[in-house]
This record gives C-alpha cells, sequence and structure tokens, in this order.
C-alpha cells in the first residue's frame, strides 16, 4: 500500500475520532452545565433586545439586560397568567355541562347494554354450555390468564406512577434551582456578551472563525425561520378552525380555535387530540350534523398542514421542500414525534456546514492538501 493511503486512513481516523470525542464531551458537559447552556441561548435570543435599549435608548448594557429579562419574564407570566385564567374558565363551564353530557353518554351506554351485550352473552352462554367439559375448562383457564395478566399490567402501572410521585415531587426544587442559576447565567453571560465573543476570537484561528461566523449566522437564520415557520402553521390552523367552527355555529369558537391552535404544536397528536375525541362523542350523542362537519374541518386542518409544513418550513429555513419533507419523514421513523423537530434541525445544521466549506476542508485535511 503507498504510503499516502496510509496517511489519508490516519487521518481519516483522527477526524471520526475526533468527532466521536467532540460529540462525547459535548454529552457528558450538557449533563452538568445545562443551566448555563439555556442561559447562553436565553442571552443569544435577548440580544437583539439588549442592543437595542444599549443604542437607542442609551441604557448602561447592565441596565438594558436587566429590563430585558424583566420584559422577558413578565411576558412569560403573564402569558402563563392568561392561560391558568382560560383553564380555570373553561373547568368552571365544563362543570356546568359536563354532568349534563355525561347522563346522555351512560342512558346511551345503557341502551347499547341492553340491545346488543345481554343478547350476544345469551348466545354466548348456550353456546358454552354445549361444549364438552374439557373445551369448557380451557376457555375458563384462558380467560383467568388474560385476566391475571390485566390485573398485572394494572397493578404494575399504578405501582409505578405512585412510585413515581416523590420523583415528581423532587423535581420542583430542581427546576427552581435551575432556573435560578440560568436566569444569573443570562444575565452574565449577556451583560459581557461582545467581551466574551472577542475572547473567543482571539483563541480560534482565523479560518475557524470565519467558516464559524458562517455557521453562526445560518443558524441563527434557521432557527428564527423554524420558530417563524411554526407559528405561521400554528395561525393558518387556528384561523381555519376559528371559520369552520364559526361556519358550524359552535358555541365558544374562539377560545376552541385557540386551544386547539396551541395543541397543534404537539408533533403526531396535533389538533386530532381535540377532534378525534369530539367527533366520537357528537356522534354517540346524535348529532351527526356536527359531526360529519367536525370531520370535514379535522381532515381540512390536515390536508392543509401537510401540504403547507414542507413549504413554509423549506421557504422560512432556505431549505429545499423535498429535502424538508424527506428530514420530516425520517427524523419521525427513527426517533418518533421528537424526530419532526429533530429531522429538519439537523438538515440545517448539514446544510450550514456544507455552506461554510467544512465538509470540504475536512476532505481536503484528509487527501493531505492546505485548507
Amino acid at each position: 500500500m503507498e504510503l499516502k493511503y496510509i496517511y489519508r486512513s490516519i487521518r481519516l481516523l483522527l477526524v471520526v475520532g475526533g468527532v466521536c470525542l467532540a460529540l462525547y464531551l459535548f454529552y457528558f458537559l450538557s449533563k452538568v452545565t445545562y443551566p448555563f447552556l439555556i442561559g447562553l441561548i436565553i442571552a443569544f435570543l435577548i440580544n437583539p433586545l439588549v442592543d437595542l435599549l444599549e443604542k437607542k435608548a442609551k441604557m448602561p448594557r447592565v441596565l438594558a439586560v436587566l429590563i430585558s429579562l424583566i420584559v422577558i419574564f413578565a411576558f412569560c407570566a403573564g402569558l402563563i397568567t392568561l392561560l391558568v385564567a382560560e383553564i380555570v374558565s373553561g373547568a368552571a363551564y365544563l362543570a356546568t355541562v359536563v354532568p349534563e353530557h355525561l347522563d346522555t353518554l351512560i342512558n346511551y351506554l345503557e341502551d347499547y347494554f341492553t340491545a346488543q351485550i345481554i343478547p350476544l352473552y345469551n348466545q354466548l352462554t348456550s353456546v358454552f354450555n354445549k361444549l364438552e367439559a374439557g373445551q369448557q375448562d380451557t376457555i375458563i383457564g384462558n380467560i383467568q390468564n388474560v385476566g391475571a395478566k390485566i390485573g398485572s399490567t394494572v397493578g404494575t402501572f399504578i405501582k409505578n406512577l405512585f412510585g413515581n410521585i416523590p420523583n415528581i415531587l423532587s423535581w420542583f426544587p430542581n427546576a427552581a434551582t435551575v432556573l435560578i442559576f440560568s436566569l444569573l447565567a443570562t444575565f452574565f453571560i449577556s451583560k459581557d456578551w461582545y467581551h466574551l465573543s472577542a475572547i473567543g476570537g482571539r483563541i480560534l484561528p482565523q479560518k475557524a472563525k470565519t467558516s464559524g461566523k458562517t455557521v453562526f449566522s445560518d443558524l441563527k437564520k434557521a432557527l428564527f425561520g423554524f420558530i417563524k415557520a411554526q407559528l405561521t402553521l400554528i395561525s393558518i390552523t387556528t384561523v381555519i378552525i376559528l371559520i369552520g367552527l364559526l361556519i358550524l355555529r359552535v358555541d365558544y369558537a374562539i377560545t376552541i380555535a385557540l386551544a386547539t391552535g396551541i395543541v397543534d404544536i404537539i408533533p403526531y397528536l396535533g389538533t386530532g387530540a381535540v377532534f378525534v375525541p369530539w367527533i366520537i362523542y357528537a356522534s354517540i350523542n346524535g348529532d351527526m350534523g356536527l359531526a360529519i362537519g367536525l370531520g370535514v374541518l379535522y381532515i381540512i386542518v390536515l390536508v392543509q398542514r401537510q401540504v403547507m409544513e414542507p413549504k413554509i418550513l423549506s421557504s422560512s429555513i432556505g431549505l429545499d421542500p423535498l429535502a424538508t419533507l424527506i428530514a420530516l419523514f425520517v427524523g419521525f421513523k427513527l426517533i418518533g414525534f421528537l424526530g419532526l423537530i429533530v429531522g429538519p434541525v439537523t438538515l440545517v445544521i448539514i446544510s450550514t456546514l456544507y455552506r461554510a466549506n467544512v465538509f470540504h476542508d475536512i476532505w481536503a485535511f484528509i487527501k493531505g492538501r492546505e485548507i
């Protein structure tokens, strides 16, 4: 084997080993420093607001950072307060409406049991009595085994549920600690943002700085583009649902449309978490007109989501629609509904690294050419 191929193999192993080591170190360090990573992300997100207050309002940067954090915290607190108030209002409304609907459901189940289950039970009893003793014992044994498995499964579920309650309760002090450290980290990182950037610029070589700026700029554009795309999709879904519910003359159409639009954030389930139980209940309640209308509205929402999502994501984060669609599908098949987010993000990172010539530089290093 020629010597150059041996050198190329060694450099390839160095690259693969370096990437694996970097990923492992990032995974290990992120487990013990994640409050500071959260603070870094928040500082990055609020930096435009801090710069605006510092330059336009002539504020000291410390005061600009403090005001920005107060504004963001007040906005989140106000949003949570409105959400809690809406939940309380909805709960009060459901407290008056649910008993009536529950009576309807119980009456339906009673009629169904009387008309269908009892005759079926009589038929099965008649057939069972005609079987031989050994066949009857086999059927009874199978039923007992199924019952034992169901009981064991339910018992394990209840045991795990109550066993996890201490872990859930212990999560709250930990969450408060993480929140405090994240806010403190955000304050200090944002206050010294440009000083820290200058230190990083002095440490990194010129080639890494050039590529890093390109990667950082593209990722920043893609991040805000992704958020913009999701808000656009949720807004479109909310408007369509609102129009449909107004046509169907449903009470509290605006509240239901807003709540369903928020639920649309949940990948895989999405609006189906609201529409499917609602359609089933409307059918049981005998309101077939409403059930059909909700079914048609649900299909429209699903179709527009599937059609618009790749297009809006691609235009917002600068990716090809087909590539975005493939990333969504591959991400979903590999890691489930979380892959619907991870897939496009991974594609953005790969595309950004490609545009920054990172892969070209790595290949040049492996080949032994000067970068």
